[in-house]
């Protein structure tokens, strides 16, 4: 009989491709992955994996369990939530992620309403960037993952995932007061081909948006600072460095000596939340996404006055 944990153990490590990365998605030791495969080797009958150079790689008959191991999980958690559904009760723990300022924007309005609600269910929370945090609801360490679109800009979707709409995010540009355009009601982004830009960190979706959004206008952009933080993306607009690119998710309370005015053409970032479809029927996923919506949708009227 194989046992199921330990194909949890298989299945994590031809997700994460090594034995250190199986265990820090596992949240166990390396020498405990170790320990497990050994026996699922015992129960297999057969050798499950094979040294390469100072790590290790499935074999043939791994990878072939491997892919079972994937199906038999996928099967076990679209059982689980469909006894949860059965039961109707929003109980157990949600591991839920978002990025930077929808964690700061949406989670403690959201995440006090469910435990207000639902005092059963043990909400942990994180920050992660939109594309990681996608990866890591596919291999199930997040049940919940809030993640972003630009208006121009679409992040790929996998397959299997189900998503719900939160709000469409208006963005503005943050200038200091004193800059020539601080007055204007509204602006082009081509205004700003002379000014330093204040960014997000390289290789990041959004700034990835960016780069190709004013390269796609004819501006290549001279990138002075980068940071990952909103807020503090904003100080050094205060401080006279640069501009940059402003949402209104999590941009309160805006730092004295900034200007901001909204761009012409309407520029906006689509914020949903995704999860597993074999998840879909579990109460407390759809009490998490009703919480986010609703926070959502107040953030959305206040963005309309």
């Amino acid at each position: 009989m194989l046992n199921l944990e330990r194909l949890r153990v298989l299945d994590a490590l031809a997700r994460h491709g090594s034995v250190s990365g199986a265990a820090e998605g596992l949240h166990v030791t390396t020498s405990a992955v170790s320990q497990q495969m050994t026996k699922l080797e015992r129960e297999a009958g057969q050798q499950l994996l094979a040294k390469r150079g100072r790590g290790v790689r499935l074999t043939d008959a791994g990878r072939l369990l491997a892919e079972h191991a994937a199906r038999i999980l996928s099967q076990v958690e679209l059982a689980q939530s469909d006894l949860e559904a059965q039961r109707g009760q929003v109980v157990g723990e949600l591991r839920l992620s978002a990025f930077p300022t929808a964690a700061r924007g949406l989670f403690p309005g959201a995440l006090a309403a469910l435990r207000a609600e639902h005092p059963q269910l043990r909400v942990r929370s994180q920050e992660v960037e939109p594309e990681a945090a996608v990866a890591e609801v596919i291999r199930g360490d997040l049940d919940l993952a809030v993640v972003l679109d630009w208006y121009n800009k679409p992040m790929p979707m996998p397959e299997g995932l189900v998503k719900a709409n939160i709000l469409d995010d208006p963005t503005d540009i943050a200038m200091p007061v004193d800059h020539p355009l601080a007055d204007r009601r509204e602006v082009d982004l081509t205004d700003f081909a002379d000014d330093e830009w204040i960014t997000w960190g390289g290789g990041e979706f959004c700034d990835e948006w960016l780069m190709f959004t004013l390269r796609a206008k004819g501006v290549e952009p001279q990138i002075a600072h980068r940071a990952a933080e909103t807020h503090t993306q904003l100080a050094l607009v205060a401080a006279g460095l640069g501009v940059c690119v402003v949402p209104l998710l999590g941009r309160d309370p805006m730092p004295a000596g900034v200007a901001t005015v909204p761009v012409r053409q309407r520029v906006r970032r689509h914020v949903y939340v995704v999860w597993r479809a074999d998840a879909d029927r579990r109460p407390s996923i759809r009490a998490a996404v009703r919480a986010l919506q609703k926070v959502g949708a107040d953030l959305g009227r206040l963005a309309e006055r």
